[in-house]
C-alpha cells in the first residue's frame, strides 16, 4: 500500500469560519483518471472471493423443517481489524438452529495480507462465535482506539473486544449485552454525544424452533413462513454505554420500544441535521420506524410524519436492506429500503422536513419488482462523482422458474449506475461478465485491494461467499477519508461537507446499513477529472468542528479532531 505524504492546510474557501488542521495521509495506488466513467461494456466486478483466500461458506442448517432463521441468516463486516490499513473480512456462520453451540461451525475472520489477499485466522483469533448467527456491527466499544465486533444471534448475542493483534476476547457478560431474543442488524452510534459509542440492535420476530408453524408457497408445497403468520413482531433494544464497554439496557427508557417491528436493515444518519444521529429500521410487513434523536439518548417515531413509515401508496413493505447516500446531492441523506419479490423499492428522497417517494421517477420500480433485495448499498464504483447501487438477492420462498439448478431461492445480482438528478440506469448482469445467481443475503461494502475503488462482499445462504473486485474501466479520480476521534477509532456519525471545484459533498461516518453487515468506515468520494479536494469541513458528534485542506486525489487521508 503507497502512503502518501503529509497534506498541509490550504485556503479553507468559504466553508467555514472554524479552526483548520494538518491531515494525516495513508494511501493506496490506482484509480484512474479519467471522468468519463466506465468504458462501454458491463463489466464492473470480477469475483475472486476463493482466489484471494476468501473460502467461506454459510450454512443455515436447512434440513427440510423449514425453520424460519435459515432462509433469513448471512451477514458479515469489513473493517480494519489490526490496524493495518488493510480491510480484514469477518463472515457470520450460521449452523442448525438446534444444534448445540459446540456442534455449529464458527464465525470466521479473514485476515488482509496485503492487496486483497486473505488468510483465515480464525482459529487464534477468538473471534469464532458459535451463536446461531445472523449479523455483525463494527465500532470502539470500549474507547481503547481498537474496533470491536457485535455479533447478532438467534438467541444470546455476543460482543467480542478486539485486543490488538488480531486477537478478540469475549466480553459479552461483562458488556451486559446478551439478550437472547431473535436480533438481526445492528450499529454502534454516540446518541447522547458523549464520546462512548452507543448500541442499537434490531429484533425480528418473537420466534421458538419448538413451535414453528406449517406455511406453503404459491406452488402449494411447504416452505418457509412469513414473519405475519406469527403475529409476534419483535421490539428492538438499546444500550447506552456507560464508559469502557459497559453496557446499560435503556431499552425502554430511550423510547425504542414504543412500537414493535419486524425489524431488519439498520443504518444512522443525521437524517434531520440537527446535530444528532437518528436511526432508521427497516421492518418486515410493518411499519419502519425512523427514531429521531432528541440528543440525550431519547427517541421517537418520526417515520409517520417524515414520510417514511410506507410507501408512496401507504403500504407496509416487506423491509429488509437500508442504503443510504446524499443521492441527489442536495446536502441531506436520502433513503432506500430493499422489499420483497413483486413490490418494489422504495427509494426515499430527504427533502427536509420529509421524505418524497421517488422509486418510479429514479428508475427503480421495474427492475425491482422481479427479485427480492437484501444487501444494498450506495458507492460511487465508478468514480465519477455520483452514487451508484448495488443489490445482492435471493428468494424466501419458492417459486417457478428456477434461476440455478440445486437452489430454488437463487436470484441474480442488480447493479444501478447514478446519474444525473438522481436517476438510475440498470448494468446488465449485475455488473459482472455473467450473472452470479445466488441465495445472497448480506453485502459489505469496501475497497479490499487497496486500488482506490470500492469493492463488494456478499454472503451466500448454502453457498460460498463472493467478493466482487471493481474492475470498472476508466474510473475517475478518487479520495478517501478517514474520520477519527481523539483515541484513534472511526468517529461514527461524524458529518463531511467535500468541496472539489463547484461540487459540494455531503457524506457521514458510517459502517452499519445494508442487511447484518458492516462496512469500511472510510468516506470514498468519486472525483471524476478532479486532483483532489479544494476543502473538506469535518463536523464530529460532541459537535467540534474543523476543515482540513486542500488534499490530493488517490489517498485515504486521516483526519483526527
Amino acid at each position: 500500500m503507497r502512503r502518501a505524504g503529509p497534506v498541509t492546510l490550504g485556503a479553507l474557501l468559504a466553508l467555514a469560519a472554524c479552526g483548520g488542521g494538518k491531515p494525516q495521509a495513508v494511501g493506496s495506488g490506482g484509480g484512474g483518471d479519467s471522468a468519463a466513467g466506465p468504458a462501454a461494456g458491463p463489466i464492473w466486478f470480477a469475483e475472486e472471493a476463493r482466489a484471494r483466500g476468501l473460502d467461506f461458506v454459510l450454512h443455515s442448517g436447512a434440513a427440510g423443517q423449514h425453520l424460519m432463521p435459515e432462509i433469513m441468516c448471512g451477514g458479515a463486516a469489513l473493517f480494519d481489524a489490526d490496524g493495518d490499513g488493510d480491510l480484514d473480512a469477518y463472515l457470520v456462520q450460521a449452523g442448525g438452529v438446534r444444534a448445540e453451540p459446540a456442534q455449529r461451525p464458527p464465525n470466521q475472520l479473514f485476515a488482509n495480507q496485503g492487496g486483497g489477499l486473505f488468510e483465515d485466522v480464525t482459529a487464534a483469533s477468538g473471534a469464532g462465535d458459535r451463536g446461531y448467527g445472523m449479523g455483525a456491527a463494527v465500532g470502539d466499544a470500549d474507547g481503547d482506539g481498537r474496533p470491536d465486533l457485535f455479533v447478532a444471534n438467534l438467541g444470546a448475542d455476543a460482543l467480542l473486544s478486539n485486543e490488538g493483534g488480531l486477537a478478540f476476547r469475549d466480553v459479552t457478560a461483562t458488556a451486559r449485552v446478551a439478550d437472547d431474543a431473535w436480533s438481526t442488524s445492528a450499529a454502534f452510534l454516540d446518541a447522547d454525544a458523549d464520546g462512548d459509542l452507543d448500541l442499537y440492535v434490531a429484533c425480528y420476530v418473537v420466534w421458538d424452533a419448538d413451535q414453528e408453524l406449517d406455511c406453503s408457497n404459491d406452488l402449494g408445497t411447504p416452505d418457509y413462513c412469513s414473519p405475519t403468520a406469527y403475529g409476534a413482531p419483535a421490539l428492538d433494544l438499546f444500550y447506552l454505554n456507560e464508559g469502557s464497554g459497559v453496557f446499560r439496557d435503556a431499552s425502554a427508557r430511550s423510547g425504542v420500544q414504543a412500537a414493535a417491528g419486524n425489524g431488519l436493515g439498520v443504518a444512522c444518519a443525521d437524517f434531520d441535521q440537527d446535530g444528532f444521529t437518528d436511526v432508521f429500521v427497516a421492518n418486515d410487513q410493518n411499519a419502519n420506524h425512523l427514531w429521531r434523536n432528541r440528543g440525550d439518548a431519547t427517541f421517537e417515531d418520526a417515520a409517520y410524519a417524515r414520510g417514511v413509515a410506507f410507501d408512496r401508496d401507504g403500504k407496509a413493505k416487506a423491509g429488509m436492506g437500508v442504503g443510504v447516500g446524499d443521492v441527489d446531492e442536495d446536502g441531506d441523506e436520502d433513503l432506500l429500503v430493499c422489499n420483497l419479490q413483486r413490490e418494489t423499492d422504495s427509494f426515499f428522497v430527504n427533502e427536509g422536513a420529509y421524505f418524497t417517494d421517488r422509486t418510479h421517477r429514479a428508475g427503480l420500480a421495474q427492475q425491482t419488482r422481479a427479485l427480492t433485495r437484501f444487501g444494498a448499498g450506495f458507492a460511487d464504483f465508478d468514480q465519477d462523482g455520483r452514487l451508484d447501487l448495488f443489490e445482492a438477492n435471493g428468494r424466501v420462498m419458492r417459486r417457478a422458474p428456477a434461476f440455478v439448478a440445486g437452489d430454488d431461492y437463487a436470484e441474480p445480482k442488480l447493479l444501478f449506475r447514478g446519474g444525473p438528478g438522481g436517476v438510475f440506469a440498470e448494468v446488465p448482469n449485475g455488473g459482472t461478465e455473467k450473472p452470479l445467481p445466488a441465495t445472497s443475503r448480506g453485502a459489505a461494502f469496501g475497497d479490499v485491494d487497496g486500488d482506490g475503488a470500492v469493492d463488494v462482499l456478499v454472503v451466500n445462504r448454502d453457498a460460498p461467499a463472493q467478493l466482487l473486485i471493481n474492475r470498472v474501466a476508466g474510473r475517475g479520480a478518487w479520495i478517501g477519508l478517514r474520520v477519527v476521534d481523539g483515541r484513534g477509532a472511526d468517529a461514527l456519525g461524524a458529518a463531511l461537507l467535500v468541496r472539489s471545484g463547484a461540487r459540494t459533498f455531503r457524506r457521514e461516518v458510517r459502517s452499519a446499513s445494508s442487511y447484518l453487515s458492516a462496512s469500511s468506515a472510510v468516506v470514498h468520494v468519486g472525483l471524476g477529472a478532479a486532483s483532489g479536494v479544494d476543502a473538506v469541513r469535518v463536523r464530529w458528534p460532541d459537535g467540534r468542528e474543523k476543515v482540513f485542506g486542500p488534499l490530493a486525489a488517490g489517498a485515504v487521508h486521516t483526519l483526527p479532531p
